[in-house]
């Protein structure tokens, strides 16, 4: 008997073991992948991060897969430090003190250039990158768009070292998935944050150019901390690669509260190339100022309920719009086949799909009535407008042969003694004022510097 309930005792014993262990594999399930984790494309991620990338699909990221993100991607992410040289105080005649300010960037190429926020580098005297290795350089700045928030500078990385750009996403991304902000927070370079995707599709008003503000579309919205100083550095996914460029928080203590701002990818990919190799990008224009029809919008203008779209509050005289038929009261409701039910859609597919000089096709709503136009868009009109990529198509010989051959036509003036040409903007378009002078006269001819166009012609006394 003895030996029997022995055995009973060892038996029961085992069968407690196996029921408990089963138990504490039921409770645990939750943190267990739903579907075996998936690498990304060997292609599309640096080659030291293959082992540990993360699908879409799994259901977290685990402490050895950011572990293995952050040793991959850190070296590419730099502190960037600028000196400034305010204006001096005139009422004391004082010198102005340098002050000094912070931010973050990352390595966009094995040439040297870094892309980080206009914000932190528009008004500096000198420029210094520091690396994660704990090495340094100066760079210079190559050029910087207020619109989009982006700059681009350089630097020659110190003897010994190479530099391993990041890689940009080419997937698009999802309200959910995981990303990870890195940066300088507060001057304390080398921070990782992780979060999510809150939303998609936000809009800000970034930069000021020949005194109007645009709007800058699809900004990512992310949960991930990004303070003060994070500024410039990358929104990741799980791949390790380039999501956006984060930029902006809302706080009313300028602090993280979570509700961060990343430019995304997609204007990134048309802004920074163009930086580098014209010093300029061009944005398209359409030359109308509007607004999403919401309720109160709809109640305003007196316009049928739930009639989604962008209602036309103006349509710029002499702009690309107004000259193709486009009216001030009407309601955009598609560009190019695509439709539009947001000002975001409209701006976000002009800055990511088209350029200054290309045809696109509106579809509007006019009184109920549905119409289409083809407009040929412009430029934006500002500063950089007729430099580098952005310069006039047709060279000043050509307008000033245009402006002669026009007057001729016109009968206003005999042969031409001497003639000037100068760039401009009118109406968003890019054009050459072309000044023609005979025997006393003088004849002033406006082109439009992309079809050729003569848009004015008037005699300006004898």
């Amino acid at each position: 008997m003895r030996e029997e309930s022995g055995t009973l005792r060892t038996t029961l014993l085992v069968i407690a073991v196996l029921v408990l262990a089963a138990l504490l594999v039921m409770s645990n399930s939750h943190l267990l992948p739903s579907r075996p984790v998936e690498a990304a494309p060997p292609s599309a991620q640096p080659a030291s991060f293959q082992s540990v990338a993360l699908g879409q699909n799994s259901v977290t990221p685990d402490q050895e897969l950011l572990a293995g993100l952050y040793d991959s991607v850190v070296p590419s992410v730099v502190n960037i430090q600028v000196t400034t040289q305010p204006a001096a105080d005139s009422r004391f005649g004082a010198p102005s003190i340098p002050q000094g300010g912070e931010g973050t960037g990352w390595v966009w190429d094995a040439e040297g250039h870094i892309v980080t926020n206009n914000h932190v580098v528009e008004d500096a005297q000198t420029i210094l990158v520091n690396f994660a290795n704990g090495m340094w350089a100066d760079a210079k700045l190559v050029a910087r768009d207020p619109q989009a928030d982006l700059a681009v500078i350089k630097v020659t990385p110190p003897a010994g070292m190479s530099l391993t750009p990041l890689t940009v996403a080419d997937t698009p991304l999802r309200v959910g998935h995981y990303v990870i902000a890195l940066g300088s927070p507060f001057g304390l370079d080398g921070t990782m944050t992780l979060g999510i995707v809150s939303a998609l599709g936000r809009s800000f008003q970034v930069g000021e150019t020949a005194g109007t503000r645009y709007s800058l579309p699809e900004v990512i919205q992310t949960d991930a901390a990004i303070n003060p100083g994070n500024s410039g550095g990358p929104l990741l996914n799980l791949q390790g690669e380039v999501v956006g460029v984060n930029f902006a928080i809302r706080s009313d203590a300028r602090s993280n509260a979570g509700v961060g701002f990343a430019i995304p990818v997609a204007v990134v990919r048309k802004v920074v190339p163009a930086l580098i190799a014209d010093g300029v990008y061009s944005y398209s224009f359409l030359g109308i100022s509007g607004t999403t029809i919401n309720a109160q919008v709809a109640a305003a203008e007196k316009l049928i309920p739930n009639e989604l779209g962008v209602f036309v509050a103006q349509a710029v005289t002499g702009g690309p719009s107004a000259r193709a038929g486009v009216r001030t009261g009407d309601i955009v409701v598609g560009i190019n086949g695509l439709p539009v039910r947001s000002f975001e859609d409209l701006v976000g597919y002009l800055i990511t799909e088209t350029e200054p000089g290309q045809s696109v096709r509106l579809d509007v709503l006019r009184k109920g009535e549905q119409m289409t136009f083809d407009v040929t868009l412009g430029a934006r009109p500002g500063e950089n407008t007729t430099s580098a990529s952005n310069r006039p198509r047709l060279t000043v010989g050509e307008a000033i042969e245009i402006a002669k051959t026009a007057v001729a036509d016109a009968n206003l003036m005999g042969e031409v003694d001497g003639a000037t040409a100068k760039s401009d903007v009118r109406g968003g378009i890019p054009v050459w004022v072309v000044t023609l002078e005979s025997g006393g006269k003088r004849a002033t001819a406006v082109i439009d510097a992309l079809s050729g166009e003569v848009l004015d012609l008037s005699m300006n006394g004898e």
